[in-house]
């Protein structure tokens, strides 16, 4: 059941729901449910709705699998991430943490120590792979996120919530400095570094209408049904444009925001002097001059 949308099949109300409330993990993972709403987009969902989407041992290791395959995948253009059941994620299961952080292994206190560190980095690239995945995407979130989740949401491109979203980052509530990403991402999301340092320091919740006016969210919906409408949309219209063009962008957004405005300019100059020989650039200037969306081109995988 899918209707047309300025030139791109998208999946209708019907669709979105069906996404909402997907039957299990899809094999061979065991915490995440993937599926092809259309064509060019891969929808990820947390799927342990029982144990409110907490991330086990097995969550760390799938979505670096995942990710990294959806880098790959030249059919996907776009990603949209949610969670399955009352709420996006409760963040790390705290019993699994328990098993597997808190008994380190090692005959010393440096050995121990290393182990610690290369499990620190093993959790860091669950997010990380996210924004590395050269393909767009879009985060949608309903009830809560809490601690990990925050970490995970800032990794993503574009971030959207239901009203009753509220998000927390927790990790002062149970002993530990954030170690996953928030600590460096969600300064660049949020402009107000006091802001997030008091979210940080006091974990307290910040809501829907909060989270939009400081820039974690760009947008606020009624509820999950068209929330996750709104987020196939907006996948729909990357998923739509120009491969080259759509991962350019990310690839380089990313890299500016982690450097300066020269070297920003260098690093585009020189991806552009390979990129700008593209097929795509002459379809998306044909479809301009005739005031068409570029939408009605097709442009080959990537």
């Amino acid at each position: 059941d899918r209707r047309k949308y300025k030139g791109l099949w998208l999946p209708s109300q019907t669709v979105a729901r069906a996404m909402s409330s997907s039957g299990g993990a899809t094999p061979p993972y065991t915490t995440l449910a993937i599926s092809r709403p259309t064509e060019s987009i891969t929808h990820v969902e947390l799927h342990r709705p029982e144990k409110r989407n907490a991330m086990n041992s097995a969550f760390w290791s799938e979505m670096v699998t995942c990710f990294n395959e959806l880098s790959e995948d030249p059919e996907c253009r776009a990603v949209v991430v949610s969670g399955a059941g009352k709420l996006f994620t409760a963040g790390i299961d705290l019993m699994d943490m328990m098993n597997n952080v808190l008994q380190p292994e090692g005959d010393d206190t440096a050995r121990i120590s290393w182990g610690l560190k290369k499990k620190i980095r093993k959790f860091q690239e669950t997010f990380s792979v996210i924004e590395k995945c050269p393909k767009p995407v879009v985060v949608a979130i309903h009830g809560a996120c809490v601690g990990a989740g925050v970490d995970m949401i800032t990794a993503c491109d574009i971030r959207l919530c239901t009203q009753d979203a509220w998000f927390q980052v927790k990790e002062v509530d149970i002993g530990l400095a954030a170690d996953v990403g928030t600590l460096q991402r969600l300064p660049k999301v949020i402009g107000s570094q006091s802001l997030v340092n008091e979210l940080a320091l006091t974990a307290r919740k910040m809501y829907a209408d909060e989270a939009k006016s400081s820039g974690l969210v760009s947008r606020v919906f009624a509820d999950k049904e068209a929330m996750m409408a709104g987020a196939l949309e907006i996948a729909g219209e990357i998923a739509g444009r120009s491969p080259v063009a759509v991962q350019g962008t990310k690839i380089n957004l990313i890299y500016a925001r982690n450097h300066s405005v020269a070297d920003g300019l260098d690093y585009i100059a020189t991806w552009n002097m390979s990129m700008l020989q593209t097929e795509d650039l002459m379809k998306s200037a044909q479809a301009a001059l005739e005031k068409k969306s570029p939408k009605t081109k097709t442009y080959s995988k990537l």
